[in-house]
C-alpha cells in the first residue's frame, strides 16, 4: 500500500522521524561537547582561584600557573587534613557525596548541608611559607546562593581578596558584589578583632574613621541590605567553628 504523506498517519510518522533524527543529533552533540564543557568549567574555576589569590594576569597560561598552587582537603569543623586519596576524583564541594544537615541556629549562611570535606588552596613563597590561603565560600543573599572564593594572607586573618563566580542577585543592586571597586574595599580587612573574636561584618552604610572596629568592617552595598547581610553571614560561617575556623586557627598558632 502506497504511503500517503498527507494522511494523519503519514503526518505522525513524518513527525516521529524528524523528532528521532533531531534527538540523535542533539544527543550526539551533547556527548561530543561534554569533554570541552568540563574542560571549560575546570579552567573557569582555576581562573577564579588565581584571581582571588592575586595571581591572575591577562594572557597567562592558567593551567601552568595553577599547577603551582597547593591543593589540600580539610575535614570541616576540625583542623584535620585529609589525604587526597580518600576524596573522590570528581569531588565537588557544592554537591558533596557526604554532608551533615545543619540546624537553623548553626546555618547562618543558609548552606543547609555542610560538606564533610572542604577544599583549600595555598600559595607558598620560596621558603615554603604560606603567602595566601584561598577558601571556597557560599551563602544565600536576597534571591540566590552566592558562590565565591575568599583569600587570606598567610596570617590566616588578613583578607587579601574576594571574588564571586556564580549568583543570581539583582542587577545593579545585589549583583554589585562583582563590582571591583567594592571588592577592593576588602583588602587588608581582618576577620578577627584584637581580642581574637571572629568580628567581621559587612555593615549598613560606609566605614569611616569613627566606625568602631573599622578594620573588621566593609561598606554595605547601597540598596542591597539583604545581599550585604548574606555576604557578611557567608564569611562568618565559613571562617567560623563549623567550617574552616579550626583549620585557620591551626595556621595562626603555628605561625605559618
Amino acid at each position: 500500500m502506497a504511503f500517503n504523506k498527507d494522511s494523519v498517519g503519514g503526518t505522525l510518522i513524518a513527525a516521529f522521524i524528524i523528532c528521532l533524527v533531531c534527538g540523535i543529533v542533539v544527543s550526539t552533540a551533547a556527548v561530543s561537547l561534554r569533554p570541552m564543557q568540563e574542560e571549560n568549567r575546570v579552567l573557569d574555576r582555576q581562573t577564579n582561584i588565581l584571581v582571588a589569590a592575586g595571581l591572575y594576569e591577562d594572557g597567562i597560561d592558567v593551567p601552568s600557573v595553577f599547577s603551582e598552587v597547593e591543593r589540600q582537603y580539610v575535614e570541616l569543623g576540625t583542623a584535620t587534613l585529609v589525604d587526597a586519596s580518600e576524596v573522590p576524583d570528581d569531588y565537588d564541594q557544592r554537591t558533596p557525596s557526604e554532608s551533615t544537615r545543619l540546624s537553623d541556629d548553626e546555618d547562618i549562611a543558609s548552606v543547609r548541608n555542610l560538606p564533610k570535606w572542604g577544599e583549600v588552596y595555598l600559595v607558598r613563597d620560596e621558603q615554603d611559607n604560606i603567602e595566601t590561603i584561598v577558601l571556597p565560600v557560599q551563602g544565600y543573599g536576597l534571591w540566590s546562593t552566592m558562590y565565591g572564593f575568599l583569600s587570606l594572607e598567610g596570617d590566616a586573618n588578613t583578607i587579601a581578596g574576594l571574588v564571586f563566580y556564580d549568583h543570581g542577585e539583582t542587577p545593579g543592586l545585589g549583583a554589585e558584589i562583582e563590582n571591583k571597586s567594592w571588592q577592593a574595599l576588602w583588602e587588608g580587612k581582618k576577620l578577627l578583632s584584637e581580642s581574637g573574636d571572629l568580628n567581621f561584618e559587612v555593615i549598613k552604610g560606609n566605614v569611616d574613621d569613627r566606625t568602631p572596629n573599622k578594620d573588621n568592617k566593609v561598606d554595605g552595598l547601597s540598596g542591597a541590605t539583604l545581599t550585604s547581610k548574606g555576604v557578611s553571614n557567608m564569611v562568618r560561617f565559613w571562617a567560623g567553628d563549623k567550617a574552616y575556623g579550626p583549620y585557620l586557627d591551626s595556621i595562626r598558632e603555628s605561625g605559618n
